[in-house]
């Protein structure tokens, strides 16, 4: 799995970039979409947590785990877990994953699942989701003046289409373009779109999140931003994105 492996950091709201090492130091103290964690069948992953870790989690942070692990995916998206974060939060988890086409990926993403149980003013709640989502698409659609705001609501729709709720969202919306070269001058122009945020889920019963739909409404923004059609036919608020760079080599 080409999966994203951009460097997170988490503050006030969003993933900053590579020099987040600041807000790091404020927190130091697969398969194929039916098992993130890898707790039964797949690669047999149960890893991605951080911190204490284990049987020496909070129930709530476990509870959270234990939900990730048990969702049920779209069959398009593999997921699976990887290794967490280790200065954002006392407790952490994250799950890495990819929209396949037999053996190409069309996007790709990393989520990871934060809890500081004594709280976080910048969070106001105990847990927060932090995400990198990134995928190539044609250099004329990518120049799309209204691609970054497009990009964000297919965010922010995809929490509210299923009813949740949430606080303190924030993040960037990055284009990047490639042009080569030399002897890379065959090559044609790439373009690239990428997502970082971050939200504070609504924590429920005994203070756990619903995960398992945070982590399906991640899925549906990824197959979003692969250019899949929505899971759910007739929804006129979903916007697919209609042109994209062909498929990637795995």
């Amino acid at each position: 799995m080409a999966a994203a492996q951009g460097r997170l950091s988490d503050g006030a709201g969003g993933m900053d970039d590579a020099k987040g090492t600041e807000e790091e130091a404020r927190h130091k103290g697969s398969h194929n979409g039916n098992d993130p964690g890898g707790a039964s069948g797949g690669n047999g992953k149960s890893g991605g947590t951080s911190g204490s870790g284990g049987s020496t989690a909070p129930p709530a942070f476990a509870a959270a785990v234990e939900a990730l692990r048990a969702a049920r995916l779209r069959p398009q998206i593999e997921v699976e877990a990887t290794r967490a974060p280790q200065r954002l939060a006392p407790h952490a988890y994250a799950l890495e994953a990819a929209v396949v086409d037999g053996d190409e990926d069309l996007a790709d993403g990393r989520l990871v699942l934060l809890h500081d149980p004594a709280g976080h003013e910048a969070w106001h709640g105990t847990f927060r989701l932090v995400t990198l989502v990134r995928a190539e698409l044609e250099p004329e659609m990518a120049a799309d003046p209204l691609l970054p705001d497009v990009c964000w609501s297919w965010l922010t729709g995809a929490l509210q289409a299923r009813g949740l709720t949430y606080g303190e969202p924030s993040g960037t919306v990055t284009r990047a373009s490639s042009h080569y070269f030399g002897g890379l001058s065959a090559r044609p122009s790439a373009s690239q779109i990428e997502i970082r945020a971050s939200w504070t889920p609504r924590e429920g019963l005994g203070g756990v999140p619903d995960t398992a739909a945070h982590l399906s409404s991640w899925c549906d923004l990824l197959a979003q931003v692969a250019g899949l059609p929505p899971a759910a036919p007739g929804d006129a608020s979903v916007v697919t994105l209609p042109q994209r760079r062909g498929p990637q080599s795995r």
